[in-house]
């Protein structure tokens, strides 16, 4: 779905969720977004904030807002009941809804039949295209940068926007190419890769990323993670659909367990590094890590420079945090092209 075909701006809902993590939707779209969002709307019990002005449906529809997208994105992509009435609350208010969930907004039926009355648009970008084809394998032309991570919900999208604008600000020709319903709301375009159905899902990645000229790069959203019990198998064939020639692995210094998965520590970057090449060398022997992007929100700009020298050094690999920027994110950009 084009950019230009959804409704704007957005009134970002937050539903109850507590944790950030499951409301990276919301984030994504106001750091790479903003321009497209009014306010946010979060329900009772909520403990997360974007820090956008708190505004009620109706509020959002008179400040200009056209849509209400669900910016929460959890475990099993799931719409709750406790989330109905401020659904229909956002339809009655005049907004649209978009959302990225796996649960298809038409087929609740109160939204369903509050949308049809109201004569308003039920919008699901989490909706993959219906004529994929399985994976060749075959080697395509051009250049391929792929995030992955030692977790879910720690950076890959941001690291992947963030490359494809720095490699974009040097003259190089260069697309983000996203896999995930945050990044096609982003970007305009992209396939939700954990919505294919598992057989096509590797051809999917190929149809991502296709033919380019042999100087243009892909840089491409990572989904899950090659360690995480539910998610590994959207990664995998990410990651052979891919074939990527270059690999930047995100982290989040301080996770010890997995999101939503806490019996499963968070590998080690080497692991996640050793595993990577082990198994996108299937097609593209020439696969080879970049290096190393680290989610710092959580420290200071000293504690951040210090971590990100001392984990370069301890790799003997480029790291940086893409947010940040500055000469680390620059070396890493470096390599990547090297």
């Amino acid at each position: 779905m084009a950019a230009g075909t959804l409704p704007t701006p957005y009134l970002l809902f937050l539903g109850d969720v507590t944790s950030p993590g499951f409301a990276k939707t919301a984030f994504g779209l106001r750091d790479w977004a903003s321009d497209r969002c009014v306010g946010e709307f979060a329900l009772p019990g909520g403990a997360v904030s974007t820090g956008l002005p708190a505004m009620t449906p109706r509020e959002a529809y008179a400040q200009g807002a056209r849509a209400l997208v669900i910016g929460v994105a959890n475990i099993g992509g799931v719409i709750p009941r406790s989330w109905l009435p401020p659904l229909v609350e956002a339809l009655e208010a005049g907004l649209d809804i978009i959302a990225g969930m796996h649960s298809r907004l038409a087929d609740i039926p109160e939204v369903n039949a509050a949308a049809t009355r109201l004569g308003r648009r039920l919008i699901d970008v989490r909706r993959a295209p219906t004529d994929l084809p399985i994976a060749t394998g075959r080697k395509r032309s051009g250049k391929r940068i792929l995030t992955v991570g030692t977790d879910c919900a720690l950076g890959k999208k941001y690291a992947a926007l963030a490359i494809a604008r720095g490699l974009a600000d040097r003259g190089v020709a260069a697309d983000f190419r996203a896999s995930g319903q945050t990044g096609i709301l982003i970007a305009g375009s992209g396939i939700p890769m954990d919505a294919v159905v598992a057989d096509f899902a590797a051809g999917a990645a190929e149809q991502l990323s296709p033919d380019a000229a042999a100087d243009h790069w892909d840089v491409i959203e990572g989904q899950g993670s090659l360690f995480h019990p539910s998610f590994a198998g959207v990664s995998l064939a990410l990651l052979h659909g891919s074939q990527p020639d270059v690999f930047v692995v995100c982290h989040q210094p301080g996770r010890e367990q997995m999101l939503g998965m806490e019996a499963f520590a968070v590998p080690p970057i080497e692991a996640v590094i050793e595993q990577t090449v082990a198994l996108g060398r299937l097609t593209n022997p020439a696969i080879r890590c970049g290096g190393v992007s680290l989610n710092t929100a959580h420290l200071s700009p000293g504690e951040a420079e210090a971590l990100i020298a001392a984990e370069s050094d301890r790799l003997g690999l480029p790291a940086a945090d893409p947010i940040r920027r500055g000469p680390a994110f620059d070396a890493l950009l470096d390599f990547c092209l090297a």
